[in-house]
This record gives structure tokens, sequence and C-alpha cells, in this order.
């Protein structure tokens, strides 16, 4: 059993060598400026060289294979003579930097081929034909999946953008290796990224902490997930980064006796009990405790959890074992212990997690793994990918990943723009997960707050598009319930039965939202292409341009757009894919030229006319939608959010969220009415305080009930005395009057002390 101290980078003790693949890339001046500090993982201050480079290569690849590895060097070597980055090195050191990653992995001669080669494309304009003759078609097609469409015009930065990360995930989804090696030079590129200009260095930061940090979670390289992760909140926040780096080093004089008692006491503790194991204490990386102060609002010193400890054991069966000796030695906190060894986290992950009250009653986090579990905590699907075609051989976490990659396959031929599929995607690659159980005990994960209509589009995309109705425990559940951990989920379908567009109201999974907006393009056509015109009407008068487009600004508009028809882009504007106020603009623009004539005043001016409210029903679905934040109902005064990639979300006038959104984003605000007759009801939240009393919730029920409302869901927490009680409910009813009735009812309980109705 070792008992090793630890440096501030999470899991990483001091006198351990960290296992996370570092690049020995040569320090430059811009990577010394950076604002990137203690306790972010440090760079190895070697100079890459390709024979330090070699020397990794030869513990597990051929000569031969060797041989190739060298011939792409000297090529690529060639192709960047002459060429700096910004930095001022050399730009081959960059590709270096980039090997020695992937040789850390351990990945094979190809991928280590492609990681040489990986910029000759993008930069050099050598050509993938080139390539293929030189090296093969596989590095050719390597190279090429981390190549960006530079050569191809977009519309937009952010067009280009998502049409580049559409390419490099289709091409991770035919090879991991792919996203293998771009995680790689992202992460060089992350750790010198000091020479870049500040408002780049946040671009790029965002879009790592965006897309690559979650990928990387998602594969289970949780190393590298965390440097990116620190590396990319040092850019993005400098400040806050360099202030809470001097807290937590203030700190941690003061929390070191703490960490050296607990590690003391355990590590005796656990020799007593005849377990093999290593013990490591470890610092939350600055990025974790920033978010857990930013989300609890919480000072630095209310952060008390800042240490967390690793008990790596001999064997599967000493996990629980040590669970135990752990749970004898200290307090556990009630509902602060998760087994990801029999159900694994989507990437692989393995531990035990627990939190103790340790000294001075300080809560202190536990991992307890083998060492296979945490080399696959480590380096996730890196730590031993197989790069073959037979499905039988792959292990269960290989087995996940590449369902997920085909995932993306089927996402991408139900949407219809990079923009959209992009999107997909990042709902996918959040990490928080809940598992579920089908009513043949197949565990099934999907990411947290995810519903059962996603659970029925996770089976299969038929079984989706033709559910009826859904059993959750062994109960009839509405297809919205949120699932939790550990729910046995039934799904009933017909043959009759087509998405409705309200399921994108609700559904959280990205390959369900593609699959139900695929499925509407075809059945609601009619009905969104009405929407769709409505609202680019809207957007036009607010503009202050005539509906009525002249049939050459028409077919200009047509050929831009590449809609073959109007119906089409009406369709598409109310689908939700193309925006009506981009799309006015854009018509706008078109006008110099001739075509829609802008109303003016009397001096000449543009003279925007009152534009017409949007009058909803509330079926809109995927259209519109009404806003969480304060549930809208049937006598609230409206106002609309033209979103960047929903169409409209409805908010309540005077809701705080929109009128933050409204300084904001101003010229994105329209007028919305209710329409004059509505078929259904309408969800919204109240809260009420009552004495705890036997049968009062019961009363309240039974009133709720007698007020023809329905209950959706029901909470319920102490308000610091235990004879009070803070009841949530959620409700549907069909306006506001019928809320009122509902809750002049609620009131006359004697029990009842306050009822109010929650907006935010």
């Amino acid at each position: 059993m070792s008992l090793t101290p630890t440096d501030s980078t999470l899991g990483s003790p001091l006198s351990a060598s960290p296992s996370t693949p570092r690049a020995s890339s040569r320090r430059s001046a811009s990577k010394q400026s950076s604002p990137a500090a203690d306790p972010a993982p440090a760079l190895h201050s070697g100079v890459a060289t390709f024979t330090h480079l070699t020397h990794k290569l030869e513990e597990y690849l051929t000569p031969s294979e060797l041989k190739k590895v060298k011939e792409a060097y000297r090529f690529s070597d060639e192709m960047h003579l002459g060429q700096m980055r910004k930095s001022g090195e050399p730009y081959i050191s960059h590709p270096l930097a980039v090997a020695e990653i992937c040789a850390d992995w351990k990945l094979d001669a190809q991928a280590m081929m492609a990681a040489l080669l990986h910029d000759v494309m993008e930069d050099q304009g050598v050509r993938k034909e080139e390539l293929i003759e030189r090296f093969g078609a596989q590095v050719a097609s390597l190279v090429d999946g981390l190549s960006k469409l530079d050569k191809i015009e977009f519309q937009s930065q952010i067009e280009a953008q998502a049409e580049n990360f559409r390419k490099m995930l289709l091409a991770m989804a035919r090879d991991v290796r792919v996203i293998l090696v771009k995680l790689a030079d992202r992460l060089h590129n992350m750790r010198t990224l000091g020479s870049m200009p500040p408002d780049k260095r946040r671009r790029i930061a965002r879009e790592t902490m965006e897309v690559y940090v979650p990928i990387a979670h998602r594969l289970g390289l949780n190393n590298i997930y965390r440097e990116l992760q620190e590396l990319s909140f040092s850019h993005l926040y400098p400040l806050r980064h360099k202030t809470l780096s001097k807290a937590v080093k203030a700190a941690r004089g003061n929390r070191r006796e703490v960490v050296t008692k607990i590690l003391e006491s355990v590590t005796s503790t656990l020799i007593a009990a005849g377990i093999p194991a290593q013990v490591d204490g470890r610092e939350k990386t600055l990025y974790g405790i920033y978010r857990k102060m930013r989300n609890k609002h919480l000072s630095f010193s209310q952060v008390l959890d800042v240490y967390g400890f690793r008990v790596v054991v001999d064997s599967f069966a000493n996990c629980y074992v040590a669970l135990g000796t752990l749970h004898s030695l200290f307090k556990p906190m009630p509902g602060k212990f998760k087994d990801y060894i029999a159900i694994p986290k989507l990437n692989g992950y393995q531990s035990l997690h627990t939190t103790l009250i340790g000294p001075y009653g300080t809560p202190v986090e536990f991992q307890i793994r083998t060492q296979d579990m945490h080399r696959v905590a480590e380096s996730g699907v890196a730590a031993h990918w197989l790069y073959k075609d037979d499905e039988g051989s792959l292990t269960d976490l290989q087995q996940r990943t590449h369902a997920w990659l085909q995932s993306l396959l089927d996402i991408q031929k139900q949407t219809g723009d990079s923009a959209e599929f992009l999107e997909h995607i990042k709902v996918d690659l959040f990490p928080d997960s809940v598992y579920v159980f089908t009513p043949k005990s197949k565990i099934i994960a999907l990411p947290r707050g995810a519903t059962a209509l996603d659970f029925a589009y996770s089976i299969h995309t038929d079984i989706g598009d033709q559910t009826t109705s859904v059993v959750i425990n062994h109960e009839p559940a509405p297809l919205r319930t949120e699932l939790h951990n550990g729910d046995i989920v039934e799904i009933i379908t017909s043959p009759s039965s087509r998405p409705s567009p309200n399921w994108l109201g609700y559904v959280r999974t990205g390959k369900a939202r593609s699959a139900i907006r695929h499925r509407l393009r075809t059945v609601n056509l009619v009905e969104s292409q009405a929407l769709g015109k409505r609202l680019l009407t809207n957007a036009l008068n607010t503009l202050g341009l005539e509906p009525d487009l002249p049939g050459a600004l028409i077919e200009r508009l047509l050929n831009e757009s590449s809609a073959k028809t109007m119906e089409e882009l009406y369709a598409d504007i109310g689908i939700g894919t193309r925006m009506a106020p981009l799309v006015a603009r854009h018509i706008m623009g078109m006008t110099e030229g001739g075509g829609a004539i802008p109303q003016l005043d009397v001096e000449g001016q543009m003279l925007p006319s009152k534009p017409d409210p949007v009058v909803i029903t509330g079926n809109e679905g995927s259209t519109v939608q009404l806003a969480a934040c304060c549930l809208p109902i049937p006598g609230d005064k409206l106002i609309g959010h033209l979103k960047h990639d929903q169409a409209l979300i409805v908010h309540v006038e005077d809701c705080e969220t929109a009128k933050r959104h409204r300084e904001k984003e101003p010229d994105r605000w329209i007028e919305v009415n209710w329409a004059s007759e509505l078929n259904r009801r309408f969800e919204c939240r109240i809260t009420i305080l009552a004495h705890n009393q036997k049968g009062t919730l019961a009363r309240i029920a039974a009133e709720i009930g007698e007020a023809d409302a329905h209950i959706v869901s029901v909470s319920m927490d102490d308000d610091g005395d235990p004879s009070m009680k803070h009841l949530r409910f959620t409700i549907q009813v069909e306006d506001r009057v019928h809320l009122a009735r509902t809750m002049r009812g609620i009131r006359s309980i004697d029990s009842v002390t306050r009822i109010l109705r929650e907006r935010n």
C-alpha cells in the first residue's frame, strides 16, 4: 500500500508520474505567458524530437511499422519546412507533439502517421490522392477526416464551423482514431494558446469546452477531459482562474493536516483488514471548484470537499470489502453512494463512489476501483481500442462506443443541415446519465432529464414513431415523464400512431429530436408551411418590407437559400431549421437591386409597419414552445422570443428570464396573442405553504380534483420548521380564471397558510 500526498490535478498524486498523455513539446514563450496556472496540468519541458518519439514507438511497433512512421515524419517535415507557429517555433514541433500524445495511448502505426500528417492537406494543399499513393487509403482517410473544409464557401462562420464538426464526427463514426488524433491536436493547441490574441483564445476555449471536452468525457478519456476543461477555464475566465488559484494555494496549508490525518487513518485501517491497496489523496481541479461555487452559490470557504481520495485495490471483490471498511471508519453521508461497478457509466467508467464525514466534520469523497478499472477510467476507449470490424471481439466498452458512433450516422440521415446535426450531437454529449431497465432487465443509459419517449427512440426509431403510451415501474405514465435511475420502462406501440409536434417540447436526446423532426417534415408538412409563412410575413413587416415578393426576388431567394420552392422554405421556417428574421434580413439585403419595396415616411426614411401579433393555440409544438421558466397559460400577456435554433419561445410578458434576454437581443422579440378558441389544458406551477398535519396533502389533492384541474407532479420540502411544509404542484388548467378558481379552493383549507403561482 502506498501513501501519496497529492498535487492539484484531480487524481494526480505528487509522487506518481501522471498517466495523462503528455506531449514533450518545447515550452514556448506564449505558453509561459498563458493565464493557465497551477493547478492546471504542467507540460513537459523537453524538446519535441522525432528521436524521443521513436523511443516511445519502439516499445510496441514492429520495425516495418516504425519505418512507415518515419516516412510520414520526413514527408510532414518537408511539407511544413519554413512554416512557423504563432509562438515562433518551427511548425513541425506541433505534429510531433500530437504524435507523442497518441504514442502514449499506443495507437497503431496508421494513426501515428495520420498524427504527423494531420495538417498537410489543410495547410499545404496536399491532395488526398497523393497521400493514398504514398501512405495508403486508410491513412489518407484519417487525415481527410481531420482536415477542415476551408476551400468551401459558407454563408457564415457558424455554418462553416458546424459543417467542419459534422465532417469530423462522421469520420469519427467510421473510425474512432479520427477523434483520438483530433483530441491530441486540440490538447496541444490549448497548451500553447497563449500566443493567440485574447478574442481568439476565448473563441477557441469556448469551442473546446462546448464540443471537445464532452467528447473526451463521452469516450472515457478522463485525463484529457480534465486538462482540456482546466485550460479552457483559464482562457475563458483568466481573472477568476487566477483568483481561485491563489485561494487554493492559500488554503492548501490549512487543509494539509486534515488530508494527512485521513490518509493515515485509511491506510492503517485497510492494512489491518488485510486489503492490499494504493491510497492517493487528490485535490479537485480549479474548474471543478468554480463550477460547484457557481451552481450552488457558495463562497470558496463553503466548498468543503475540495479533497478526495482514490483507493485502488487488487480485485473486484475487495472493492466492496474496502467500502465496508471505510464505512466502519467514517460515517457515510446518506444518499451519497453510487455503484458504477455494477452499472458502469456510458464511457465505461467503473468505481464505487461514497462520501464520508471525515475528521472535523469535513465531507470527503472516496473512489474505490481495481487497477484495470483505473486504467479505463483514465484512458477510456484509448486504453484498449481494437481496430477490428468483428463486433464479437469487442469489449463491453467498445460495443457501447460503437453503438454511440453508429447513432451519429442515424442522426445525420435524419437532419437537414450541419447546424441542426451539431445541435443534436451537443445534446447527447452531456455527461450526466440515468440508467433504466427494459422489461427484460436490459440496461439503457440516457442523458439526465430524458423522458419515456427518449427511451422509446433509443430502442429503435420505428418504436419511437409508433409509441402510444408507456408503463413505468408497472404503472401507466405520461410520455413526457422524466426517467430516474432504476426505472423499469415498457413502451406500448400501435402501427397507426404517428409523432406529434408536441413531442419536441420534451424529448431530450438528439436521436429522438432528429427522428421526430424528420417525420414531421413528411407528415405535418401543411401545418409547418402555414406557420412558417406566418412567421416570415411577420418578420418582413417588422423590417418595413411588403410580404408579397416579386417573382424575380423569389427566384433569387430560392437559389441563395438552396430551397426548391417557397413552400419548402416556409416548412423549414415552421419546423425551426431556418429563422424567419434571418431570412427577412437576407431579403432586405437583396432589395437594393429592386424587388420588394419598403414602406417610407414623408422624409424618405424606412417606416416599419406595426407587425400583426403571432396568434398561437398552444399546439404548435416544435415551432412554437411555451417557455418552461414561466409556463404561460391563456389570459397571461405574452411576448415571443425568436430563437436561433427553435423558431419561437413564448414567455409571460413580465417573466424575469424574458426581461434579461430582451436586454441582450431586443430585435428578436415579437408580440404574441392567444387564439380565441383553445382546445387543450396548460401546465402551471403553484407553491403551497401548509401546516404539517395529517391528511393535508389529501385535502389539497381533493380540492384540485374538485376544481377539475389535473395534477402532473408534486414535491415536498421542509421550510426549516418541522411543523411546516412547502408543497409544489404542477397542474393543468384551462386558463387564468380556472387557475384562480382552483387556488381559491385550496386557500379555503384551514391548514394552508399561503399559496402562490410560480413564474420563474
